[in-house]
């Protein structure tokens, strides 16, 4: 039986996972160069590593190494091997080539001279022509530093390529990457693997193979499976072999979940598992990552999510990062693995690494993150029978670690976690709660109110802010504390936003947690969700729809409601003008004072629907309740000179910087220009209600054009609000 020098060849960083292969498949081997771990074998040999090996990219037999400074080296040292002991006379042996730091620079002039050479050595060996018509051996003739390595190749298209994934999706995964990435993971088959990001199913899959300990290359074909100087029985043999080991019995074995926001990805996944033949240990979902739960104490999550280099249009990377800490402590006993190219994960995410390890996506080099939860406290289950080689040494499981895990002493998260100061903080939080609805359970149905705001940052280490919507809550979280990182700060909030649940007698799943840090220097609001939560409440006999998941504000805002009735009580038979009106509220409360008309403005027209829906909900339609699309100050440079107002309400955003608007709207720098020029646009002794919430604003009195501007904050803020500076206001009178 004849014995080779056998390379696997690999991406750079599996060196060390395919050397783990190989030994339990019972070779011992050693890195010859980065990507390429030598090891003696004979045909078995060469069978088995290519039907098994899920980690490599190809089999190659070593030839000859040797030094090649010159092409006359090159050229004597491959003509002088006895070719004809490797290649059949009729061999069709395309050479390709690679050099790299030798002198020898050209590789189409390496490949000619080393195609002549091994022309001349086979036509001495055979004393014929050669057809070149038969089988093929592809040659391989790499330059390294000056050192010459000359490969025949066992396995043809590469070892990635099971046959089981005919489809390709948007950014693929290679199968040995992700088999790879299981393999430093420390899942084992017994416990729930989650890949969030499933894609076309590859890790999800690869991950069932190794389950069920089927060899990734059984139903594939290689270039050696053709060779006339191949052992025939070798193949099936090794076939046959293989298919015992597959696992009969997969009971106790965890099925795996493969989520992904994008169906068709999803459609794509089923069809690749049902091709491997693991479609029964697989339930693939469609999901959000934000959604990403699991009634399982102990996991892995495994997941390759976009990081922006293959994908056209892709939704804001570092958004989606910045939720993972918040998303992951929901598994705090798990382990976590993540490959990503994004730079400065760690530091976006809050969280370093247990490990680290450079690997390769293609051409893209990312680190795989990997972040170890504690070990389940259940000893874990034989590993599934390996194929056997003579004097192998005990093969490890398919899922082991190239790196063990420490045995956990307490089931310490990963991401997340609460103190007992957390417990004690709760406690508070349920006790204010307590009082504060008792104080005002008669209050709000005295007054026909059904929102109010219940709780203000009373307690100053629970910085949140809790309105009630009739049978809803609305918590805003402020700064978060220094002490907590932010899956902590999640676990927090949770703990919060279930104890405000409790207490008040609420559905969790009615209870809607946001983030509202200050606004800084350019950044803005955006739209958080698609959730799309939306219901209708009530206020002052009025009916108004609010949305508690999608945007950081909800539709209604509670701090208006005294400016609201106070537009009411004026508004009969007036001409009502509403700028920048957001949801229309005080339109609407206009049009139920009796307004003889009213316009609505506002540049986004998501808000201009919204108003329109308000409107529409409580019986203002009609010519007389006009809505308009656009910026506020070109809406008020358009006016006709004819058309005046006689009540107004103004309550501009602190700033915007919208794509639609050349200029940057500045609330500060910009409210003289526009309240100077609303005054033109009013009837005499028209009233103009101006209100913001930016808290360093300071009017400029005495370069407005009005008679009387007296402050009214105090008579707006409602007596629910502990905070008397929510909002500032002013009542504006236009002169005579």
């Amino acid at each position: 039986m004849s014995q080779f020098q056998l390379i696997a060849a690999c991406a750079f960083g599996l060196e060390a996972v395919v050397k783990r292969e190989l030994l339990n498949l019972g070779y011992e081997s050693s890195v010859a160069s980065p990507g390429r771990i030598q090891f003696s074998g004979d045909w078995q040999a060469v069978c088995r590593t290519n039907l098994w090996l899920r980690t490599a990219d190809r089999v190659l037999i070593l030839v000859k190494r040797f030094p090649a400074a010159d092409f006359d080296q090159l050229f004597e040292t491959i003509k002088a091997i006895e070719w004809q002991e490797l290649l059949p006379v009729n061999a069709e042996f395309p050479v390709s080539g690679k050099s790299r730091k030798s002198q020898l620079t050209s590789v189409p002039a390496v490949q000619r001279a080393t195609k002549k050479a091994i022309v001349e050595s086979l036509t001495r060996g055979y004393g014929a022509s050669l057809p070149e018509d038969g089988d093929r051996y592809r040659i391989e003739i790499a330059l390294l530093n000056d050192e010459a390595t000359v490969t025949i190749d066992t396995t043809g298209p590469s070892l990635h390529k099971r046959g089981y994934r005919q489809l390709v999706g948007e950014a693929p995964l290679k199968e040995t990457l992700a088999a790879a990435m299981i393999q430093l993971s420390f899942w084992r088959p017994e416990r729930q693997l989650i890949d969030p990001f499933c894609g076309s199913g590859t890790i999800p899959v690869e991950a069932a193979l190794i389950a069920k300990n089927i060899a990734p290359g059984l139903y594939r074909e290689f270039d050696a499976m053709r060779w006339s100087n191949f052992e025939s029985r070798a193949w099936q043999d090794a076939k046959d072999q293989a298919l015992d080991l597959i696992v009969k019995d997969d009971s106790s074995i965890q099925r795996i979940l493969g989520t992904d926001k994008d169906p068709e990805a999803l459609k794509l996944s089923r069809f690749h598992a049902h091709k491997a033949g693991v479609t029964d240990l697989i339930h693939f979902q469609q999901r959000d990552f934000s959604e990403l739960r699991s009634k399982q104490e102990f996991g892995c999550v495994i997941a390759n999510p976009p990081y922006g280099e293959r994908l056209n249009n892709l939704p804001d990377v570092k958004s989606l990062y910045q939720t993972f800490p918040a998303v992951l402590a929901r598994l705090s006993t798990w382990s976590h693995f993540i490959l990503t190219s994004y730079p400065n994960f760690q530091k976006l995410i809050q969280k370093s690494a247990d490990r680290r390890r450079k690997l390769y996506n293609g051409r893209i080099e990312c680190i795989y993150f990997q972040f170890h939860g504690p070990r389940p406290p259940k000893e874990p289950r034989p590993a599934p029978e390996q194929p056997q080689a003579t004097e192998q040494p005990q093969a490890a499981g398919p899922a082991d670690q190239l790196t063990k895990p420490k045995p956990a002493q307490e089931l310490k998260p990963v991401f997340g976690g609460l103190d007992t100061k957390a417990d004690e903080q709760a406690q508070l939080f349920a006790a204010r709660l307590t009082k504060r609805a008792r104080h005002l359970r008669r209050w709000p149905t005295r007054q026909g109110i059904t929102c109010f705001r219940l709780y203000e940052r009373d307690i100053p280490e629970i910085p949140l802010v809790v309105d009630r919507y009739e049978d809803h809550l609305h918590i805003a979280e402020f700064e978060r504390p220094s002490d907590r990182d932010l899956g902590q700060q999640a676990n927090w909030l949770e703990l919060m936003a279930s104890t405000a649940a409790r207490t008040l007698e609420i559905d969790r799943r009615r209870v809607f947690v946001k983030n509202r840090h200050r606004q800084r220097g350019t950044t803005q609001y955006e739209k958080l969700s698609k959730e799309s939560n939306r219901f209708h409440v009530s206020e002052g006999g009025l009916k108004f729809i609010v949305n508690l998941s999608d945007y950081l504000d909800t539709g209604l805002f509670l701090d208006h409601r005294n400016t609201r009735q106070m537009v009411r009580q004026q508004a009969s038979g007036k001409k009502f003008l509403n700028l920048f009106a957001y949801t229309g509220s005080f339109s609407a409360y206009a049009a139920d004072g009796g307004a003889e008309s009213t316009m609505t403005v506002d540049w986004n027209r998501n808000y201009l629907n919204w108003a329109r829906d308000n409107l529409a909900l409580n019986g203002f339609e009609g010519l007389q309740h006009q809505l308009h699309c656009g910026d506020s100050i070109e809406f008020l440079d358009n006016l006709g000179e004819h058309i005046r107002f006689d009540l107004a309400v103004v309550d501009p955003p602190t700033f915007s910087n919208r794509k639609q608007a050349e200029a940057v709207w500045d609330i500060q720098r910009d409210h003289t220009a526009l309240l100077n020029k609303l005054v033109t646009k009013m009837s005499p002794g028209a009233t103009v209600y101006f209100s913001t919430n930016f808290r360093r604003f300071k009017l400029t009195e005495s370069e407005l054009k009005f008679a009387r501007i007296t402050e009214v904050t105090r008579q707006t803020i409602p007596d629910d609000f502990r905070n008397k500076r929510i909002h500032r206001c002013w009542k504006l009178i236009v002169p005579e």
